[in-house]
């Protein structure tokens, strides 16, 4: 009977450390280890940094997961460290260890999204690379200061944003320069290539890159849609007529001064060939990335005689569009003196505020 009792005791003594194991083991590797209140965090494991003790760190920096020792232990178990895999991975909370492993050791990288709007200097689109990418802003203004790479996509220092319309889009984290560049000059390609607008521009007898370039001009120009067309109509009647754009957004743009209210005369002496008061025809590249609504509207521009337009003397934005001198003259000094008097308006403001507030701090 005493030996019953032992064997059952025995038994029951293996099989509740079994449970114990398996509930361990199950703990260890299969229960949830990415416990955090969001339901997800980014892990980027950097292509100079795939070592163990890296990864470890930046697992523990974010704290992606329960016990980094389970992890250690799963990975080595696992084969992982044998070959970790640089890129951009998404960790989702409530994964376990394996999960988690089995993921990386794949190294199918979560998308990085890239969102462009509108763009002036490369010195701007570097520094958003290099936010949202592996490679910095210094490695992307290197790619793009070497013609050779423009070339091959049919490009150079000037025209460089052509390859860029303004959209989202999804790109590996580990892409170099080159590729980045290259997926979107290739899907700029596709977005002329769709309803007929390379046919559009050649009725209008320019490339897609010059219409770029107008397209440019015009969201520099104006932020009124209903405007936009008939802003490019100007341009285009110019062009065609080989007057002087005369376009004062490309005198900021030569001047690098973006937060210029009003161009004045001596601002127009400037040396650039971007001076589209001094150069006739279209400045050597684009000044901004426009918009592709903007882009479509100056391939869906009017044909109208306007030569001239200027801002509503109702300051409540928009334009006066007209065909000759003596009209735009008059249109701009009526804009002109509108200016003045709503100028002369808030200095009077803010006049009257500071004599409010000096009577105040006097006691008086």
């Amino acid at each position: 009977m005493a030996n019953i009792l032992n064997k059952r005791l025995i038994y029951g003594t293996a099989l509740l450390m079994l449970v114990v194991a398996a509930l361990v083991f199950y703990y260890k590797f299969f229960a949830a280890t990415t416990r955090f209140s969001t339901s997800e965090k980014h892990l980027y494991i950097y292509s100079n940094q795939s070592t163990p003790q890296a990864l470890e760190q930046a697992l523990l920096k974010d704290s992606l997961v329960r016990n980094i020792s389970d992890f250690r232990l799963a990975a080595k178990q696992m084969g992982y460290y044998a070959a970790i895999k640089p890129g951009h991975y998404i960790v989702a909370s409530g994964m376990s260890v394996t999960q988690l492993i089995r993921k990386l050791k794949r190294g199918v990288q979560d998308p990085e999204k890239l969102v462009i709007v509108k763009l002036r200097l490369p010195g701007d689109f570097a520094k958003l690379i290099g936010k949202r990418f592996e490679c910095d802003s210094a490695q992307m203004m290197d790619w793009l200061r070497q013609s050779g790479n423009l070339q091959r996509l049919g490009l150079d220092t000037n025209t460089w944003a052509a390859a860029i319309i303004p959209n989202t889009y999804n790109m590996l984290w580990t892409w170099p320069p080159g590729q980045i560049m290259e997926r979107l000059h290739e899907e700029q390609g596709k977005w002329w290539n769709r309803n007929g607008r390379i046919q559009k521009a050649e009725v209008l007898g320019l490339t897609p890159t010059q219409v770029y370039i107008v397209a440019s001009i015009v969201e520099e120009e104006t932020n009124m849609a209903a405007d936009k067309p008939l802003v490019a109509s100007v341009y285009l009647n110019r062009l065609q007529k080989r007057m002087p754009l005369q376009a004062d957004p490309t005198i900021r743009f030569a001047l690098k001064d973006f937060a210029m209210n009003r161009v004045l005369y001596g601002h127009l002496a400037v040396n650039s060939p971007f001076n589209t008061y001094r150069n006739t025809g279209l400045p050597p590249g684009p000044i901004c990335t426009p918009s592709p609504a903007t882009i479509d509207s100056v391939l869906a521009a009017p044909k109208t005689d306007y030569i001239f337009f200027v801002a509503n003397a109702n300051l409540r934005g928009g334009s006066t569009f007209t065909t000759n001198l003596a009209d735009h003259s008059k249109a701009a000094h009526l804009y002109q003196d509108s200016l003045v008097a709503w100028l002369e308006r808030k200095a009077a403001r803010q006049k009257a505020l500071k004599n409010s507030g000096n009577a105040k701090s006097s006691g008086k």
